[in-house]
This record gives C-alpha cells, sequence and structure tokens, in this order.
C-alpha cells in the first residue's frame, strides 16, 4: 500500500509540475511553422494581389498535401499561400476596404504578405515556390526554399540559443517580380 501510495504521489507530481508556466508550456502554434512571402516589383514595396501561389517540386509541379503530409490544414490538396487579412474589434475578418477602431493582422507576424501554414517537420529544401499572375502582368518566377525561410513560431530558448549564426529567422522571403 506504501508504495502505491509513493507511486501516486510521484505521478502527481510529475503531472503537477507540467502544469507550471516555463516548464512544458504549449503555444497554439505548436506543430506549425509558416512560409511568409513578400511579393512585389523592383521600386515599389507594396505585396502585388491576386497572384497564385504555390508550392512546387523538383520538376515545377503543384506539392498535393496527401493525407496532411505536409500541412495540418487542406488535406490531398496543393499547397498554396494565400494573403494575410486584417480583422475587427470582434475577431471578424475585415472585407477590403473596411476599417474598424482595432483593426489588426490575423496573424501579426506575417503583416501584409502571402503565408501558407506547413507542419514543423516540413522539408523546405527539398522545394520551391511558384508564383504566377493570372491577369499575365508578370513574368511567372519559381523560387527555391530552404528551411531558414520557416518561420517557427514555438521555439525553447535552447533552440534559440543554437540559431545565432545564420541568416535571421523570422524573416519574409522577398521576391521581386518583373513586367512581361
Amino acid at each position: 500500500m506504501k508504495k502505491l501510495l509513493l507511486l501516486f504521489v510521484i505521478l502527481f507530481g510529475i503531472s503537477a509540475k507540467a502544469q507550471i508556466p516555463g516548464s512544458s508550456m504549449h503555444c497554439g502554434y505548436d506543430f506549425t511553422s509558416y512560409l511568409v512571402l513578400h511579393v512585389h516589383e523592383q521600386g515599389n514595396e507594396d505585396n502585388i494581389k491576386n497572384l497564385k501561389v504555390t508550392v512546387v517540386d523538383s520538376l515545377g509541379r503543384d506539392l498535393i498535401n496527401v493525407n496532411n503530409m505536409y500541412s495540418w490544414s487542406n488535406a490531398n490538396k496543393p499547397l498554396e499561400f494565400s494573403l494575410n487579412y486584417k480583422i475587427d474589434d470582434n475577431n471578424k475578418r475585415l472585407v477590403e476596404g473596411a476599417t474598424a477602431t482595432k483593426e489588426r493582422w490575423f496573424f501579426p507576424f506575417a503583416k501584409d504578405n502571402y503565408l501558407l501554414s506547413v507542419a514543423n517537420t516540413f522539408k523546405a529544401d527539398n522545394f520551391s515556390v511558384k508564383v504566377e499572375d493570372t491577369t499575365g502582368t508578370y513574368k511567372p518566377v519559381i523560387i527555391q526554399l530552404y528551411a531558414y525561410n520557416m518561420y517557427v513560431l514555438c521555439s525553447n530558448e535552447s533552440r534559440d540559443a543554437a540559431m545565432k549564426f545564420g541568416r535571421k529567422m523570422n524573416k519574409p522571403l522577398e521576391i521581386v517580380l518583373e513586367k512581361q
């Protein structure tokens, strides 16, 4: 009986420690990273709207998210970027041109950019981004992705300390389009 009570106390203590902030907290972005793109033309920093932006394989084919292998959303569909959007005081999406007293970006880290949610296990180095303008104003372009292009939003201090060298993390991938 003493051993059973001791086992209960030990397990309860471990469980209670897991609930203490900072010991093993989780954030809303666990297991998820983001690719963020700033797509514009030379000399103009405004994002070009209404582009078709997809992740492609080495042959230039759209990458299909088979059984959520690459992203936790949009299973069995191509991995396609979308524009970030603003929300109002009630956390509702604002229509283009509308304003609110407390308007803010839905994904604050992405601002006015294209973004795509991917799993933390996404091997960015194996893929590229294809940017197409359906109006024909801009030339299509394919840009190689790298692991450092991913926004890993939930990390720990030891991981952050290990990332002191190399390219700056959490910076949008800059893509400059040329007119046709």
